[in-house]
């Protein structure tokens, strides 16, 4: 038997690739059996619109598992309004995901006594200050949303006049157009935070840092 070749493996990958951004409808008996027997992770979303021909919308987000390398993938789902801000670009929700198909996940938002987490505008109006410098940047779904403003996955480095050292975040969040210029390499901004963390409790100041 001969070895696979490298077509072979390009094929395979792409297939997998294809199968995770299809994503699934996610009705309501998949919910409650998603909610009881599914794998616990996270969800960054990357970008949401609404369904076109069908109430609910279309989320494209970016799962975590423990243990497991992340993927993209599309959820078709009905929200609330209420939980819809919270699922905004730049924002991490909770998920279950199927423990036999990856592609099944159903997204939802836990209270905020159980998770503690901030919304973007709520990190910017109640966080903490610092400086960040920007090590690294790329875009995350820029096409994928519709909106005006791209997605970039940021690797930033912060300081902050009350910690004693500087640590590194890596956030996902909307970039205004007028700011693009600002997360070139080295570039600095003025970020707002919760907690030393990777990066659940930041936010970028992007109207600060452009009146620099």
């Amino acid at each position: 038997m001969g070895m696979p070749s490298a077509n072979s493996g390009w094929r395979l990958r792409e297939r997998m690739r294809n199968i995770r951004l299809r994503g699934a409808t996610v009705s309501d008996s998949m919910r409650r059996e998603l909610l009881i027997r599914g794998d616990p992770g996270s969800a960054t979303v990357l970008g949401a619109r609404p369904r076109r021909t069908e109430p609910g919308h279309v989320f494209w987000v970016r799962v975590q598992l423990d243990g497991e390398f992340p993927y993209e993938t599309r959820v078709r789902q009905r929200v609330t309004e209420a939980d819809l801000e919270w699922m905004q670009p730049g924002d991490v929700v909770c998920c279950r995901v199927d423990p036999g198909d990856r592609g099944r996940l159903v997204l939802y938002v836990p209270d905020i006594e159980e998770s503690g987490r901030a919304s973007i505008a709520k990190i910017l109006a109640d966080g903490r200050r610092a400086a960040a410098t920007v090590l690294a940047a790329a875009p995350v779904a820029a096409d994928y949303s519709g909106r005006d403003d791209p997605v970039l996955r940021l690797e930033l480095e912060l300081r902050a006049w009350d910690e004693a050292e500087p640590w590194r975040v890596r956030l996902v969040q909307p970039v205004p157009l007028t700011a693009i210029g600002l997360v070139d390499l080295g570039q600095h901004l003025e970020v707002a935070f919760f907690e030393v963390d990777r990066g659940e409790t930041v936010a970028v100041d992007w109207a600060a840092s452009l009146e620099e």
